[in-house]
């Protein structure tokens, strides 16, 4: 996907008064990472390499795809970590450009919500490849001025009633979303997970999709563009992040965002560690370091997404007033279960089945679909 790599929003840091838990002070190596923009801030990082001796260089990518690519290259000796979002880490799990990982060692672990101690993005046979994160939501962004009544259901951009007027991401992963409608209005399809579909459920997607195309003003790939759009009037709905709402709201445009009748796909990223890593301790010190409250706060707010760790809610407040219930850090267990997370499609079917579309299919599909 292209990430929310453009995004910036005010942070608010303060100082590490003493070592996070699972933290101590060693001295020499470096971890050489893949990560999103945005996630190596110097506010956290500089910080932990005090702390443990380890230095950190960071290698900031735009796509999963690309990411995928650089923990593949030189051999996977390259890389040490990747920051990896559920549209990647299943290809870098399968392709064995990870390795495993042991929570025990990761001392908030037991802090995570349960959703995200072992989601099926990053655990595999009971075995975990990554520490989980942030993440958020893809949700139905409208102008409540201009979109009335106001919309319950992802239907509302499937309408001709808005031609013109929809904006949706410029992401293969988008196919999932179109999928999930689809599974909730078509049952006789038999989607049971939006990431797994048959050749039968695929075209179905994709002809939704084609329908969907003369209604689209455009395909967004930042952030900024779909804020622009709703800012201008070019689209008055459309798939969105909070940040976006967020980001509007603030500019006083009048905007809503909800997660509709028929749930929603949504974004959780991985600290994952490389086979071929020769850092093994330094990677163990940062993945309990990034998943303490007060760091996971800091970047939540930096990044304007959610952080895992059940306790960064109350940091979070403390940095920017209202911001935990802003990106639905203390939202109920049934707020996440509406939630389809990201995970990269490949051919094995939870049935049991492999004739599932693989993600070379889903890119296919998504590039001859915008022509």
């Amino acid at each position: 996907m292209t990430k929310r790599m453009w995004i910036l929003i005010a942070v608010f840091a303060v100082g590490l008064m003493f070592p996070a838990a699972g933290i101590s002070k060693q001295t020499g190596g470096t971890l050489n990472m893949v990560a999103w923009e945005g996630y190596l801030q110097p506010q956290w990082v500089n910080p932990f390499v005090k702390q443990t001796g380890c230095k950190v260089n960071a290698k900031y990518a735009g796509s999963s795809d690309e990411m995928v690519t650089l923990m593949r290259s030189g051999g996977g000796n390259q890389y040490d970590m990747v920051s990896a979002s559920g549209d990647a880490s299943l290809r870098l799990i399968y392709g064995h450009d990870v390795q495993t990982v042991d929570p025990s060692k990761v001392p908030d672990f037991k802090n995570f919500g349960k959703a995200f101690q072992s989601p099926p993005n990053n655990t595999v046979g009971g075995k975990h490849y990554g520490i989980s994160l942030q993440w958020g939501p893809n949700t139905l962004l409208y102008n409540t001025k201009l979109v009335k009544p106001a919309p319950t259901s992802w239907s509302v951009i499937y309408s001709k009633k808005y031609k013109g007027k929809v904006t949706v991401p410029d992401n293969p992963i988008q196919i999932a979303d179109a999928a999930l409608y689809l599974m909730k209005h078509k049952p006789s399809l038999g989607i049971k997970d939006p990431y797994e579909l048959n050749p039968a459920q695929f075209t179905a997607t994709i002809n939704l999709l084609k329908q969907q195309k003369p209604l689209i003003k455009k395909y967004w790939g930042l952030a900024g563009q779909e804020i622009s759009l709703f800012k201008s009037g070019d689209a008055v709905v459309g798939a969105s992040w909070p940040y976006q709402t967020n980001t509007l709201i603030a500019d006083k445009a009048p905007v809503k965002d909800l997660i509709p009748s028929e749930g929603a796909t949504g974004w959780l990223d991985t600290w994952m560690v490389s086979s071929h890593t020769k850092n093994l301790d330094c990677a163990y010190k940062w993945l309990a370091y990034v998943s303490t409250p007060k760091v996971q706060a800091e970047q939540a707010i930096y990044f304007g997404e959610t952080p895992v760790n059940a306790k960064a809610c109350p940091i979070m407040d403390k940095l920017s007033k209202g911001s935990c219930e802003q990106y639905h850090a203390n939202a109920p267990l049934k707020y996440f279960k509406q939630i389809y997370f990201w995970k990269t499609p490949i051919a094995a079917c939870g049935n049991g089945q492999s004739n599932c579309m693989d993600y070379t299919k889903w890119q296919q599909a998504w590039t001859a679909l915008k022509g």
